[in-house]
């Protein structure tokens, strides 16, 4: 299949605003793809690459070669293009990749350039999320999408169901079964504004447990092997040897355990999110880190114990075999109440013990793998800054032609001006797009690019975010953790907004 034909399919799913309409247009490709390259249409549809990722940043996808005429390049030629940069590595790597890279663009059309780079950009927004996705492949292979569903949950890969689902129908989504050994999706949790909605939405009593600033993980164990993977299906085996070890240090020698890995302090207190993220994400020199930086683990739920599958169990059921296997001490503490006050007093004492907050779950929920319910809620305190906008990034798909990406700055009352913290595009509404796209234009200061513009200094912006962690990637050395916009502050001067000092002061 041409990918000019994916990339027409998804202009025509991002211009369709019903659900059934991109359904539909999704499933009428999936019902042409070859079988060879089903997953990889499956994977771009949904925003994603076969390869994770390939090692490529934006600083790599400017000055691109001119586009071609013609539409020739197959999925089945790019995926292999795509595969080959992100097996570059070593010395003179950079040049190498960018050299592939251009190799790649320079056989593609401008229509195809310019999909690929939100889809490498990871800004391929077009609505066809997994649920849209899920039931296009139901439609395209006559399978239900329970049975889609279901495969999901033990596959953990769309793309791969899919693709199995189109050639095999139920009977192929049917021999899906949990694996010791491969990875599923995790069961998400959706959010609520405080514990006592999370406790209607999951439903009194429940079970409140410590919600961890670590690293998501899955443990896998098959007699004396062990392999752990990340929230995002990555095996990081070798980068936790404190996780392997104590799951080898458990009783069953078959089991699938979700828990957490975080750096701890001496006094028991979380390091920065950063220091656990990067501790995790070495693969050099692991021993000494561990000396340095040792990792502890906390395990939260059980998807299988004794070879026995617990995915339909409850949860209460899954944390009574949970409690019989896994030793007190690497349990995430937990409250279970239906007492609004009672769950009150314990989401202060995590927040001050350092922590994100809860995950309140129900007590009758399965694990629900890769889906986002009332099953488990999260909730976390908010912060907010009043920060100034410093310039703003064009958008794409649905926010093409808006200024989209805003590029937010601290105030610096002593070297004068604004020290930039990051930029989000999260929180924005059309009406709020359109309006800051004209204010922007009439505030831009200086000449602009193809990718941003720079504005004066005036427009203050109240920013929500989850955390400020230390980043070599901004100027103040300091980032914002899952920013999002909650208003524009028009009673405010940029004088007012919040200062550097006054960000610094919430570093972890």
């Amino acid at each position: 299949m041409l990918l000019i034909e994916v990339v027409r399919v998804s202009e025509a799913v991002t211009r369709t605003p019903a659900r059934l309409g991109k359904i539909g247009h999704l499933a009428e490709l999936l019902g042409r793809v070859g079988a060879g390259e089903a997953e990889i249409a499956i994977a771009y549809l949904s925003g994603e690459l076969p390869q994770r990722q390939i090692g490529v940043g934006w600083r790599t996808l400017q000055d691109l070669p001119q586009p071609r005429l013609a539409a020739t390049a197959t999925l089945a030629e790019v995926d292999a293009r795509l595969t080959a940069i992100k097996a570059v590595s070593g010395q003179g790597s950079q040049a190498a990749r960018r050299a592939l890279v251009n190799e790649l663009f320079a056989g593609l059309t401008s229509q195809e350039q310019a999909f690929m780079l939100r889809l490498l950009g990871g800004e391929l927004r077009q609505g066809a999320l997994d649920g849209v996705m899920i039931e296009a492949v139901a439609k395209a292979s006559g399978a239900p999408a329970a049975d889609v569903r279901r495969a999901l949950t033990l596959r953990g890969w769309l793309p791969a169901v899919g693709a199995a689902a189109l050639a095999g129908g139920v009977t192929a989504l049917r021999a899906f079964k949990l694996e010791v050994g491969r990875a599923v999706s995790p069961m998400l949790a959706g959010s609520a504004p405080n514990v006592a909605a999370a406790l209607d939405k999951a439903g009194a009593p429940a079970a409140l447990e410590w919600k961890l600033d670590g690293i998501r993980v899955q443990a896998h164990r098959a007699d004396d092997e062990v392999r752990v993977f990340t929230r995002a299906l990555e095996d990081i085996t070798s980068q936790v040897p404190e996780l392997v070890e104590a799951v080898l240090g458990l009783p069953s020698g078959d089991l699938v355990l979700d828990g957490e890995v975080i750096a701890l302090r001496p006094d028991g207190r979380p390091h920065p999110f950063q220091v656990t993220a990067s501790r995790v994400s070495s693969k050099l020199d692991v021993a000494r880190l561990r000396e340095r930086t040792p990792l502890s683990v906390f395990f939260f739920d059980a998807l299988r114990v004794d070879g026995a599958d617990l995915l339909d169990l409850s949860y209460d059921e899954r944390q009574g075999i949970l409690g019989r296997t896994v030793p007190a001490a690497l349990l995430t503490p937990r409250l279970v109440t239906g007492d609004v006050a009672q769950a009150e007093t314990f989401f202060t004492d995590v927040v001050k013990a350092g922590h994100e907050g809860l995950v309140v779950k129900s007590l009758s929920s399965p694990y629900a793998a890769g889906r986002r319910g009332a099953g488990w809620v999260k909730v976390k305190p908010r912060h907010t800054l009043d920060l100034v906008v410093l310039a703003a990034e064009w958008g794409h798909g649905r926010r093409e032609g808006k200024l989209s990406n805003l590029h937010l700055g601290a105030r610096d009352p002593e070297g004068g001006g604004f020290v930039m913290l990051g930029k989000t595009f999260k929180g924005l509404t059309d009406e709020l797009l359109a309006w800051q796209t004209e204010r922007f234009l009439e505030l831009a200061d200086g000449p602009a690019d193809a990718w941003t513009v720079t504005v004066r200094p005036e427009l203050v912006v109240e920013i929500a975010f989850d955390g400020v962690q230390r980043s070599p990637r901004y100027p103040g050395g300091m980032a914002l953790r899952f920013a999002r916009v909650l208003r524009y502050r028009p009673d405010k001067r940029a004088e007012e907004a919040d200062t550097v000092e006054t960000v610094r002061s919430l570093v972890l």
